[in-house]
């Protein structure tokens, strides 16, 4: 036979030892990923055996008692809302004076709290077994409950008929602390009944009669100079007098220039010209005349001297029985009848001969020169005044009865207000606008007392409606007889009022306020120290 070219034998040899080693290799890769696979495998149940627990923290974490309630199965939730209901049963039980069954429920209460506690804090939930004595237990005091009438219907009607009984305690104790208060507001001090009696005897032992006589004749050219600065108050008060008088005095520029016009009534007409005859105030030129002089003030022409003529009027504000004292006390105070309060409204015929005044009321104290109000140009309007539309003070809405027509047809309800105690007053453009005659009617309107109730505020709003010109807030700071007043407008302030009841010279003034008022009192006079004044 003829052998074959090497090209085209057949390579068994080479073919089995490269199958060899291919199988050798895979065998050895195989090995190496097995060893290698054991080894993770190991390290890995290490990792999680030594994570394990804290895991578990994380998982116990989450069962909080916020998240158990959630569940609709949650015996937590269902203890909660025991406890809840319990708690509101327990007021009525105490209220009800069932103290025996108020011990039990607080009892069952704690041990539903300390069952819940205890829960948190191993920080896993309630089982069934645990919560059913304690859900039992409450189930059957509210049960109980609810057999003595505390089912939520009837303490509803219990509360309610109690907040109605405190309610009414409230009012009937703000009724009388607003009675004593006015009681209070409205009694004459010993010490200034003392001064007067002391005045008007000192008045009528006086020797000294010719050279009274003869001051008044120099002052009677002044009370008609219409270049001087006249002030008027009208009062019966001698010492809340002579503050304004001496607090004006003290800050004038030129106290030479000013005068004035004070009007009282009979019985304090001589202690009071007593007073301002023996003390001197820096020049100040000061008149004391009294209302029973002015003859044209009757019944016939002044509504509210024709008023209480009327049985009515007398029985609204004397007696205290009119209309079963539907109407707080304040309202009914006779003050407001006062014709020294409602002489404001006939200033002119007073002064006929001045042509500009500023009227002072009272229970003032002045802290600044007050020339610069003669020269405030009024605009044509008749009264110069601070407006008290702002924050606590009110608008003519707060005044007035706008129920009533004629109310509702002629004033704006959010109009602004403005305050009586410092105002300027044009008496020139009073008479030609006569502004007196604006008064009559509307007091007249008011004669059952449907328009207004209260004093000489509202009928002034009436009076000079679209006849006011607003001055500076600065020129009037109200508030000191009975809220707190802010110290920057105290600073500022050129006309500082004590309105309201707590009057500086009585017990109830309000105490951090009264040096703004003692400091123009001379406590060393012997008649003040006579009478105890302090």
């Amino acid at each position: 036979m003829r052998r074959r070219n090497s090209d085209f034998r057949r390579p068994v040899r080479r073919r089995f030892s490269n199958v060899f080693w291919l199988t050798l290799c895979g065998l050895a890769v195989l090995l190496l990923i097995i060893l290698l696979s054991r080894e993770t495998r190991d390290s890995s149940s290490r990792l999680v055996y030594t994570k394990r627990p804290y895991r578990h923290d994380r998982i116990a974490d989450g069962l909080n008692i916020t998240e158990e309630m959630l569940r609709p199965e949650s015996m937590t939730r269902q203890i909660n809302d025991q406890i809840s209901l319990a708690k509101a049963i327990l007021v009525i039980a105490k209220e009800s004076n069932n103290l025996q069954f108020a011990w039990e429920l607080s009892a069952q209460i704690r041990n539903s709290q300390m069952l819940l506690s205890n829960a948190a804090s191993r920080r896993s939930p309630l089982t069934n077994g645990e919560s059913e004595s304690a859900i039992r237990d409450m189930a059957l005091l509210l049960y109980q409950a609810q057999q003595l009438h505390y089912d939520s219907a009837t303490m509803f009607m219990r509360l309610k008929a109690k907040i109605q009984s405190l309610e009414e305690q409230a009012n009937s104790f703000s009724e009388k602390s607003s009675k004593y208060s006015q009681i209070a507001a409205e009694e004459v001090p010993k010490s200034l009944y003392c001064l007067g009696v002391r005045l008007t005897a000192e008045w009528f032992r006086s020797s000294n009669l010719q050279k009274k006589l003869k001051e008044e004749k120099q002052a009677a050219a002044k009370l008609v100079d219409t270049g001087l600065y006249h002030f008027c108050v009208f009062s019966d008060n001698i010492l809340a007098t002579s503050v304004v008088v001496n607090s004006t005095a003290m800050n004038s520029k030129n106290p030479d220039m000013v005068v004035f016009h004070l009007v009282t009534d009979e019985v304090n007409y001589a202690a009071m010209k007593a007073w301002f005859t023996m003390n001197s105030f820096r020049g100040v030129t000061v008149v004391v005349q009294k209302i029973e002089e002015f003859s044209w003030l009757n019944a016939s022409y002044v509504p509210v001297l024709k008023q209480l003529q009327d049985s009515d009027t007398q029985n609204y504000y004397f007696s205290g029985n009119h209309d079963n004292s539907r109407t707080p006390i304040k309202f009914r105070n006779p003050k407001y009848l006062s014709m020294l309060n409602h002489l404001r409204f006939y200033i002119p015929e007073v002064f006929p001969a001045l042509k500009k005044v500023v009227f002072l009321d009272d229970d003032v104290v002045v802290q600044k020169d007050l020339s610069a109000l003669f020269t405030t140009d009024l605009n044509g309007n008749v009264n110069g005044a601070v407006e008290t539309c702002m924050e606590t003070f009110h608008r003519y809405h707060k005044y007035l009865n706008y129920s009533h027509p004629l109310i509702r047809q002629h004033f704006d309800p959010d109009a602004c207000g403005w305050a009586f105690g410092m105002n300027v007053f044009d008496l020139v453009e009073w008479r030609k606008r006569n502004v007196t005659g604006i008064y009559h009617y509307w007091q007249e309107k008011n004669v059952d007392r449907t328009l207004w109730k209260l004093g000489t505020l509202p009928p002034g709003l009436l009076t000079f409606y679209g006849l006011t010109e607003a001055l500076n807030p600065s020129w009037h700071i109200l508030g000191f007889g009975y809220t707190n007043v802010d110290s920057k407008l105290i600073e500022k302030g050129a006309v500082l009022h004590f309105n309201g009841n707590s009057k500086p010279w009585l017990k109830i003034g309000i105490e951090k306020y009264k040096p703004l008022w003692d400091k123009y009192v001379d406590y060393s006079h012997p008649l003040l120290q006579q009478c105890n004044f302090h």
